[in-house]
């Protein structure tokens, strides 16, 4: 992958000035990723939601509790940049007056590394062990049923 339109140290200066992000889906291997460009930082993660498989380009960048997440347009799941860790806010009903606080489900969302050397842009997949819910919209099983559901609603 290679951006052209970023600078040595790997910012796009209109994205700079205008404050805005910068969405590409990328395919390696086996995995469609969504590589986002957002205040001057890059991030990786896998193109689909944890939840039900939203197409997270579509999201909105926002902000909550000082962490920069994707919110899912399908169900609105906010899934932090850095770390593709699912956010909700609970509220303890003991406590008077009721304050939301922002809480983690855990890693739910497969994050990659994007790295920038040379005014080009590299992706790099993460290979660690162990599933993670997003991996699921990254199989077989589902892309052949994706395509079969696709192929029915274009008829």
């Amino acid at each position: 992958m290679n951006y052209s339109n970023t600078t040595a140290n790997g910012k796009s200066p209109a994205a700079d000035i205008f404050n805005i992000y910068i969405f590409a889906v990328e395919s390696v291997g086996e995995r469609d990723v969504l590589v986002i460009y957002h205040q001057g930082d890059f991030y990786a993660i896998d193109v689909r939601c944890y939840h039900s498989g939203g197409p997270l380009q579509e999201g909105d960048i926002e902000d909550f509790d000082g962490r920069t997440c994707i919110v899912c347009p399908w169900h609105k799941y906010k899934i932090t940049l850095a770390e593709g860790e699912g956010l909700y806010q609970a509220v303890d009903p003991s406590v008077k007056p009721l304050k939301p606080t922002w809480c983690s489900k855990g890693i739910k969302q497969r994050v990659h590394t994007v790295t920038v050397s040379n005014e080009d842009v590299f992706l790099t997949l993460n290979d660690s062990p162990g599933p993670i819910d997003s991996d699921y919209y990254q199989t077989e099983k589902y892309r052949n049923t994706f395509l079969k559901e696709g192929q029915k609603k274009t008829k």
